[in-house]
């Protein structure tokens, strides 16, 4: 699915300034960068992030079908991901849209720069 169906769609992050390097280091930052760390320390996580990253949004039904994983198992990883500010996601139930947040996968990549 594209996002040719607004129901699915993720609205657009707000944007995010560029980080300064006050803001990527302290006891802030290391935990910040511990919880993301933590959030893709699954294969199964990184798998969904791959396939969102290729895909715009989906629902979760349409992860399920391209994992070998349970449903509950894939909302589970899908919590944490979004939990973590990976992942966005638009509506509720059985057809909640799932898409990446870019600013949370730049923020990531900021904190593990300077490491």
């Amino acid at each position: 699915m594209d996002c040719d169906e607004p129901e699915f769609c993720c609205p657009p992050a707000a944007p995010v300034g560029e980080a300064t390097t006050v803001s990527l280091e302290g006891p802030e930052a290391d935990e910040q960068l511990a919880r993301l760390a933590k959030a893709i320390g699954h294969p199964a996580r990184i798998h969904i992030l791959r396939l969102l990253s290729r895909k715009e949004a989906r629902v979760c039904s349409q992860i399920v079908d391209e994992l070998p994983l349970a449903q509950s198992t894939v909302s589970e990883h899908l919590r944490i991901l979004k939990d973590a500010g990976l992942l966005r996601s638009n509506g509720d139930g059985p057809r909640v849209g799932y898409c990446i947040d870019f600013n949370g996968l730049r923020r990531l990549k900021a904190l593990i720069a300077i490491i």
